[in-house]
């Protein structure tokens, strides 16, 4: 990225100014290193942004952005419905809700080293991940509508998982004004055998070991500890979220024709939040954050059981569970005024700070736990939202290290053979049935994730509290 067009106002925030159709500026997060690997099409992309209607503040990108379709990965924007804000497909994803559950384990690493080997089979064989895998769990179309107006609390209802996990999921579980019927047939076609699955691509089930602690007070506040051993179970709504947002790209931009709204890219196809088509698309994208909460609750039920078959009577509890691919109405303070916005999160999370209501008590007072996943070779880590972010992000922060290279210049670069005897040797179990998907994953292919995490915390988007470094992965 050429940052000779943009204005330094610190040492991790930088300006593009406002000029042209551009309705706001638009502010990019992260050190001049990290602006500098950037695809130049990230800050075409955020410019292109600040262009659409009703835009409250400015566009803006996390620190591990890079290029997306409509939106950048990585994109924060927020809008006023009152206002004729609109809402847009290009600002959510085709994942709809994707994101990360993270399990809280009572084990420790020197406990459970000598059978990581056996827990790595074992959790291959129970977890469903590969391109078009079928799951455990086979619906109507009936059920299936349930379980996009319930969510999470589908899933507890059917046996998997108990009602505690809900109220460490964003939203507790359960988006409200879910609309199936906003949703295609041939959408919830697509889902109605891929409910707990991983998927493929960068989706994952990752073994971690807490080995540094940042934050005592937040770790302690979040139930862990250095030698601990977590699990992320990163994944989203698959083939339904992937057809909503296909079969709402042609919607709104039809809409936005008939309204003459002028569109810099017409990949950021978008409707007023209050028009019938912006409504509609609000309703079936609520129902795919209930598919994408409901798949991660079955597979974080898989996990704990495949953890309790090896490890008699250990304990697997939901530390938090929250997405980076959504637009939600939210209140937000802008100029010292309370406003209710819609906030769409592109590859960024929802990073609220100590105090919020929405919070889980036991997390109140150190702010949401934010899960930052990092590359299957290097490691992630676990934030925790600070006051500052609401001001700078309306309470938003990275979601991973973000890719620095494309799957297919990975899958050149890298062969899979080579990329996973790389990682055993560094004592990481990695167990895929695929070689392709292993080179597009290599680390290699993504941003550095400490350089990442330092952009966060130094631009006051949330606070570091522990690194989780990866000892099984199951990829897709």
């Amino acid at each position: 990225m050429n940052i000779q067009r943009l204005e330094r106002i610190d040492g991790y925030t930088w300006r593009l100014p406002r000029s042209g159709r551009m309705r706001s500026e638009a502010i990019l997060y992260g050190s001049e290193e990290l602006l500098r690997t950037m695809d130049e099409k990230v800050l075409e992309q955020i410019g292109n942004v600040t262009m659409l209607p009703g835009l409250v503040g400015p566009a803006m990108t996390m620190p591990d952005a890079h290029w997306g379709y409509g939106f950048p990965i990585g994109g924060v924007a927020a809008f006023d419905a009152q206002e004729g804000g609109i809402i847009s497909a290009g600002g959510v994803g085709f994942d709809i809700s994707c994101g990360i559950r993270c399990l809280r384990t009572d084990l420790m690493l020197h406990e459970i080293a000598g059978d990581l080997d056996a827990l790595a089979d074992l959790l291959y064989a129970r977890i469903p991940a590969g391109l078009g895998v079928t799951g455990h769990v086979n619906l109507g179309n009936a059920e299936l509508d349930r379980l996009l107006v319930k969510g999470a609390h589908w899933a507890v209802q059917q046996g998997f998982g108990t009602r505690e996990d809900l109220e460490y999921i964003e939203e507790r579980g359960c988006m409200a004004n879910a609309e199936p019927e906003c949703v295609s047939e041939l959408a919830k076609k697509r889902q109605l055998r891929e409910m707990g699955t991983l998927g493929s691509g960068n989706h994952y089930l990752e073994v971690q070991v807490v080995e540094k602690v940042y934050d005592a007070e937040a770790a302690r506040a979040f139930g862990i500890a250095e030698g601990q051993i977590l699990v992320s179970i990163h994944c989203g709504s698959r083939g339904l979220g992937h057809q909503i947002g296909t079969d709402y790209l042609v919607s709104l931009a039809k809409k936005a024709r008939e309204l003459g709204l002028e569109l810099p890219d017409r990949e950021l196809a978008c409707a007023p939040i209050l028009s019938d088509a912006g409504q509609r698309y609000i309703g079936a994208m609520h129902a795919g954050i209930n598919c994408a909460l409901a798949n991660r609750q079955v597979l974080a039920h898989l996990t704990r059981e495949t953890f309790e078959s090896l490890f008699r009577g250990c304990g697997v509890e939901t530390l938090y569970d929250v997405s980076h691919n959504t637009c939600k109405e939210e209140r937000h303070v802008v100029d010292g005024r309370e406003r209710t916005l819609w906030v769409h999160r592109k590859g960024a999370t929802r990073a609220l700070g100590p105090g919020h209501l929405a919070l889980p008590e036991a997390y109140r007072a150190a702010g949401q736990p934010v899960i930052i996943g990092g590359s299957m070779g290097t490691g992630s880590y676990i934030f925790a939202g600070c006051e500052s972010g609401e001001a700078r992000s309306f309470a938003s922060a990275s979601h991973g290290a973000g890719r620095a290279m494309s799957r297919h210049q990975a899958k050149k670069a890298y062969r899979g053979t080579e990329v996973l005897e790389t990682l055993e040797g560094k004592g990481i179990r990695i167990r895929s049935d695929s070689m392709r998907g292993i080179a597009e994953e290599t680390p290699e292919a993504y941003k550095d994730i400490d350089a990442v995490a330092e952009a966060t915390e130094q631009a006051g988007l949330a606070r570091r509290v522990a690194f989780l470094r990866p000892k099984v992965c199951i990829k897709g």
